[in-house]
């Protein structure tokens, strides 16, 4: 009997954004995130933390800002792998003067919120110890409680090393999604692709995840039941990489995808597949 629960092992991987200025994305990732550079060619950019590529922007002269209602790009988080690590970066983001959108303790991480020059999304955050991770009720509990700037930047002493980017080691932790409508939202992901429904904000926000983390996609209707897709003139997520640990695992999700009638295109390593909401999904093993 096949499963519907997807590999525990299964993460988020690579995140693509379209950018209306490259060489100002750049800058910005590199400068004030501080992801490194691992290829550029001809209006494309690979970006990441000294592993695999985590960050892929692509250059589309003449686009528009980030348009809002519509569906998309909420924002994607890095993870780092210590609270002393987000501190680092916090301490860089105060000295560099870089504007925050928002700061919350989740009660299961602590995250800072920023966005990019086109209004993308992005949070960086750390774990804590899934051992005081709360349940009560059986559900998870997920907060958004003050973050509490002084205790993180207490973690540092004064002799840490000078900024050279963000943690080596750090990966995209989750992904949160705009989408039109979160019962077709959570068909797709929990019954076709086989997250776990981990939270519910009531009836506009969802949290999923595998192998019980507290969550690897938030999807919500905060711009609007109903929105539509982003325009192709504007700044927009591209795809992101949902990375399964092994072909076997992959297999059996593409499976799951075809029995649900979906269309599935083969892309290079993978699948591609987009959601009711027209996001667009690389389903990749990996190697």
């Amino acid at each position: 009997m096949q499963t519907k629960t997807i590999h525990p092992d299964t993460a988020i991987g690579a995140v693509a954004l379209v950018v209306t200025d490259l060489a100002r994305s750049l800058d910005y990732y590199q400068q004030n995130i501080g992801l490194r550079l691992h290829r550029r060619d001809e209006g494309q950019a690979t970006l990441g933390a000294g592993g695999r590529g985590l960050l892929i922007l692509h250059g589309q002269p003449g686009a528009r800002p980030v348009q809002r209602g519509r569906t998309g790009l909420y924002h994607f988080a890095l993870l780092v792998p210590s609270r002393k690590e987000l501190a680092r970066t916090l301490r860089h983001l105060i000295d560099t003067r870089t504007p925050l959108g928002g700061a919350s303790d989740h009660a299961v991480s602590e995250a800072l919120y920023l966005s990019d020059p086109d209004g993308h999304g992005i949070e960086i955050y750390r774990d804590r110890p899934r051992a005081e991770w709360e349940f009560p009720g059986g559900t998870l509990r997920m907060t958004v409680d003050p973050f509490q700037f002084e205790s993180v930047l207490k973690e540092l002493d004064g002799n840490e090393p000078p900024w050279a980017g963000i943690a080596p080691g750090a990966t995209v932790g989750h992904i949160h999604l705009h989408v039109a409508h979160i019962p077709a939202a959570e068909h797709f992901y929990r019954d076709v692709l086989g997250f776990d429904l981990m939270v519910r904000y009531g009836e506009a926000a969802s949290f999923l995840a595998a192998g019980g983390y507290h969550h690897h996609l938030g999807v919500n209707t905060w711009a609007g039941v109903g929105a539509p897709p982003p325009p192709d003139d504007a700044a927009r997520l591209g795809w992101y990489e949902v990375r399964l640990p092994d072909d076997a695992a992959l297999d059996a999700v593409v499976e799951r995808t075809r029995r649900a009638g979906l269309a599935l295109e083969s892309i290079d390593g993978g699948w591609a597949v987009r959601d009711p909401a027209w996001n667009l999904v690389h389903l990749v093993a990996a190697r």
